[in-house]
């Protein structure tokens, strides 16, 4: 006879009462809640083109990765017809597959290809910029050394443009130690969604290392992990305890945290959804300050906001530190096969200025 196993039901945690929560005595408790957050521009515009993608082509909508790295997002979409695979060969022959925000490498485009699949490339025009960096870098004889993280699907693909050229530096640590030919042309780029202190941390041992190293002719860390940064650091110091919406493998998200805590943050923690946060952590709490990474819906955020409130957190401050307004045009490939059906192509009356709730 075969075993069977039977998985035992999950058991929903119950919840200390909130009168059970130690408060601070005479203080109000009140949320410091960080302007900007949330979706980027290069999210919005992959988020919307995998559904405009399932609406006008219909499911299944294959999509090589994670679209964009958020648990809620990815579930909700797959839910709606998405079909998330790890590499091109699991995708049908002549099927569509879209492309992740993250970018990918010639060598996937040429998979693609060869599988006869139709692609829609929602790479964020930011990451496709460093692609052009470090394409035309390589092409001009420099050893490019590439401030990012090994395994990360944006350095994947920004290697894949110029292996042979490319040294991936991952830390200050890295840097001190990091092998170059002698009298090679240097030229440093980064992976988009870092923490800016850190890269140019990393950055400046290899400028004492290297007197020679170039940099890049922009800023290659992403407007909205900046903006994100500055926010929090600009909460942080008020903060007895940080919360941070965002998934495990947001590098963007990960860094939020680690921003607040190098900024005067008593505590932070990073959560996927409000059923995470452990009210323990409410403990003598006074402030909490609440943001969210750049692949995070809003709507993830309040439900954080409405958790906070049951505890006694009514009082919310946002704190703006920028205003965004960038839009980014839909992947030229959707957009021509939605303007030859006579469809609109344009996202911006449903697309980057909407909520973006995906409930």
């Amino acid at each position: 006879m075969t075993a069977v196993s039977v998985p035992t039901p999950t058991i929903p945690r119950q919840r200390l009462a909130p009168k059970e929560i130690r408060t601070p005595d005479g203080t109000e408790q009140r949320v410091l809640l960080a302007a900007p957050r949330g979706y980027c521009a290069g999210v919005d515009r992959a988020v919307i083109a995998v559904e405009r993608a399932i609406e006008h082509y219909g499911a299944p909508i294959y999509v090589r990765k994670e679209i964009v790295h958020n648990r809620h997002v990815v579930e909700t979409l797959s839910e709606r017809g998405a079909v998330f695979v790890d590499e091109t060969d699991e995708v049908p022959e002549g099927a569509r597959v879209v492309f992740s925000a993250h970018g990918v490498s010639p060598t996937v485009h040429a998979e693609a290809a060869e599988r006869s699949l139709a692609t829609i490339d929602a790479t964020c025009p930011l990451v496709t910029k460093v692609h052009k960096e470090a394409i035309r870098f390589a092409r001009d004889g420099f050893r490019i050394l590439l401030v990012g993280h090994a395994g990360h699907e944006e350095v994947e693909g920004t290697m894949g443009e110029a292996p042979e050229h490319i040294t991936l530096v991952q830390s200050p640590e890295e840097a001190r130690t990091v092998a170059v030919p002698a009298g090679a042309k240097l030229v440093w780029i980064s992976q988009t969604t870092l923490s800016v202190d850190e890269t140019m941390a990393t950055v400046d041992i290899l400028r004492e290392r290297f007197p020679q190293l170039q940099d890049p002719p922009s800023d290659d860390i992403c407007y909205a992990t900046q903006n994100r940064q500055v926010a929090v650091k600009k909460i942080a110091p008020e903060a007895d305890l940080v919360l941070v919406v965002g998934s495990a493998n947001s590098s963007n998200s990960v860094r939020l945290v680690e921003v607040a805590l190098e900024n005067g943050a008593k505590a932070a923690h990073r959560v996927d959804f409000a059923r995470e946060v452990d009210e323990t952590w409410f403990h003598d709490v006074a402030t909490v300050g609440v943001t969210s990474g750049a692949s995070v819906p809003e709507n993830l955020v309040q439900d954080v906001l409405q958790l906070l409130a049951d505890y006694g957190f009514h009082a919310v401050e946002e704190v703006v530190t920028a205003e965004e307004d960038l839009m980014f045009s839909l992947p030229k490939e959707l957009r021509r096969d939605l303007k030859a059906a006579g469809r609109k192509t344009s996202n911006r009356a449903d697309g980057a200025d909407r909520s973006h709730d995906l409930g």
